[in-house]
């Protein structure tokens, strides 16, 4: 992948884990100034419900997190873009879609047919 492309998408990457570390931060002040006393069982179980949705979310964004450091890495290594599968260019669509994507497309298709056979 030629230079600028790859500043391109370095820059893309960076912009989305600043964008999801904000969200994390903002999750985790709301968190700590959050202890009002609420009486009622329903508002309760509703808070408790809320919280454990955006929890969730924020452990899956962790997880985006993860995986954007190790495509940055790979681009500082020279390896970005090369599915970790059968070793063929990751297309640029596909990047431009998942810039954090680790297979082509056609693995990935692979890969989802063979989990859904094993039912996860």
């Amino acid at each position: 992948m030629d230079p600028k492309k790859l500043e391109y998408f370095k820059n893309l990457l960076l912009e989305k884990r600043q964008k999801l570390v904000q969200e994390a931060d903002r999750t985790f002040h709301s968190l700590e100034g959050g202890s009002e006393r609420l009486a009622d069982p329903t508002d309760i179980a509703s808070k408790e419900s809320d919280l454990g949705f955006e929890l969730r979310i924020r452990d899956r964004e962790r997880k985006l997190i993860r995986k954007i450091d190790k495509a940055l890495q790979k681009i500082e290594e020279g390896s970005y873009g090369i599915c970790e599968a059968c070793g063929e260019e990751i297309e640029e669509k596909r990047l431009m879609a998942r810039p954090e994507a680790t297979l082509c497309i056609r693995c990935k298709r692979e890969q989802e047919r063979l989990e859904k056979l094993r039912g996860e």
